[in-house]
């Protein structure tokens, strides 16, 4: 398990190195959800995420941060979340 603190730097970081700021990040229930990203640029994560592996933690998270880029599911949304997935395979 990971406390929110470490979590919210993980999320910081990874907007980093992404190029897109959050305007706020949240941790709470979720009942049907592991994210959302609003059109503000509110980050809300299920806490239940702090409990699951880091690799996953990070599909998460990209999914969400590459939100801030393109609001909507779509190719290039697609193309994107696969591309930083794949550049996290490379580097662990």
């Amino acid at each position: 398990m990971i406390d929110p603190i470490e979590f919210k730097a993980e999320v910081w970081n990874l907007a980093k190195d992404i190029r897109v700021q959050p305007k706020e990040i949240h941790i709470r229930e979720m009942s049907k959800k592991w994210g959302s990203c609003s059109s503000r640029g509110r980050l809300t994560f299920d806490k239940k995420l702090l409990n699951e592996p880091k690799s996953f933690r990070f599909e998460v998270i990209i999914h969400e941060l590459l939100h801030l880029r393109y609001p909507k599911h779509g190719k290039m949304f697609d193309a994107l979340v696969q591309e930083y997935l794949n550049r996290n395979i490379e580097k662990n």
